[in-house]
This record gives C-alpha cells, sequence and structure tokens, in this order.
C-alpha cells in the first residue's frame, strides 16, 4: 500500500469518526432541549426550576457529548494503527519470525528454538522431548540474560545419533540462585500470509498455525 494510499485510509476513517460523533452530539442536544422544554412547561409555579439544577444538567449534557466525542476519536486512532500494523505485518510474507510455541524438528530452519527471560539466569537447561514426551537431549546452556535467547538444535540425541524425521518439543528450565525463574518458549514460524480479525493483525504461519503480530520477539 502506497504512502498516499494509507493516507487517505486514515484521513477517510477520521473523517468517518468525526462525522459519527457530530451526529451523536447533535441527537444528544435534541433530546437534552426537548427534555429541557417539557420540563419547563410542566414545572410548579410555586416551586420552579432553580437555576442551579439546569446548570447542573448542563454539565451533565457537556460531560456525555465530551465522552461520546472522545470514544469516537480513539475508535478512528485504533482503526488507523491496525491499518499501518497490516502494512507492516505484509512485509513480514515469507520471512521467519520467532513467536511464542514449543515446536521444534530436527530439519533445517525448523531446528531454531528460543526461550523468553524476564530476568537474568545462572543456570539453564533446554531438554528436547520426543511425541511420546521422552526426553531425546538435554541442552546445558549456563547463564543467560534476560530478554530473548535463541539457539538451533543440531539435530542430535543425547547418545550423538542423528534424530529421526518429525516433530519434537522443549522445555526450559531456569534458575537464579537456585529459585526458578519462569520463560516464554519460543519456536520458528515462516509466515504465508496476514489477515485481520477482532484480536487485531494475525500472522498465518506455516503448518495452519496463528499468531498476532504482538507475539513476535524476533524476525529472521
Amino acid at each position: 500500500m502506497s504512502t498516499v494510499q494509507e493516507a487517505s485510509n486514515v484521513s477517510s476513517l477520521f473523517g468517518a469518526g468525526t462525522a459519527t460523533a457530530s451526529k451523536k452530539t447533535d441527537e444528544a442536544q435534541d433530546r437534552f432541549l426537548s427534555l429541557l422544554v417539557a420540563q419547563m412547561k410542566n414545572q410548579d409555579p410555586m416551586n420552579p426550576l432553580d437555576n442551579a439544577q439546569v446548570t447542573s444538567q448542563l454539565a451533565q449534557l457537556s460531560t456525555v457529548q465530551g465522552i461520546e466525542n472522545m470514544n469516537d476519536t480513539l475508535q478512528a486512532l485504533a482503526a488507523s494503527m491496525g491499518v499501518n500494523q497490516m502494512a507492516q505485518a505484509a512485509n513480514l510474507i515469507g520471512r521467519a519470525v520467532l513467536v511464542p510455541g514449543d515446536s521444534i524438528s530436527p530439519a533445517q530452519f525448523e531446528d531454531v528454538m528460543g526461550f523468553e527471560l524476564p530476568r537474568p539466569a545462572d543456570k539453564v537447561t533446554v531438554e528436547i522431548l520426543d511425541a511420546g514426551g521422552s526426553v531425546v537431549r538435554s541442552l546445558e546452556l549456563g547463564a543467560r540474560e534476560e530478554g530473548v535467547n535463541v539457539l538451533a538444535w543440531d539435530g542430535l540425541t543425547g547418545s550423538g545419533e542423528a534424530a529421526p524425521d518429525g516433530q519434537y518439543s522443549f522445555t526450559v528450565n531456569a534458575l537464579q540462585g537456585g529459585q526458578p525463574v519462569g520463560s516464554t518458549v519460543l519456536h520458528l514460524g515462516l509466515v504465508n500470509s496476514v489477515s485481520q480479525n477482532s484480536q487485531g493483525v494475525q500472522m498465518n504461519l506455516a503448518g495452519n498455525e496463528s499468531v498476532s503480530y504482538a507475539d513476535i520477539r524476533q524476525i529472521f
């Protein structure tokens, strides 16, 4: 999408939001004035409307109008951000991304895995499991810094033999001073296409996997 097209789309979105806000404001004003006139026509002559009451009602109307205008503006802003994010996501088609997930394979380009640590760990162990849940390889990584850490499996089992083709999974055990450190496991996925739904922009990966654009930790 060209810059001119994006600007046109954003402008139309904000224009639509402004028109909606204006319509709602006019409707609210009409309702308020109708109610106010009805109150004044039917007020008790011995107990007329207090000026303070009318002022209070006007203030409430102004508050409601402000909230409606703000909501419409925020919706238009969110829509424009979605347009920009969709354009950025489209540039990732055909590229590999690191996203939450524990699948791995000894095949080339499917042997990359990672994990994200909220704080440093002085001991990190990665275990690769077969489809039955048995450990086929244990990797002692030593100390690792906080943030995203990436590594590749050489496709060998603990006995040094080549692991059969197939899908495997992995787990991460991180410790700091003997205390567990929570981690998020990450795997590599190839972006086939992008789409948008109520959850925002989605990346459709090979293997019928779909993740949010916000879940991407690293791009290769």
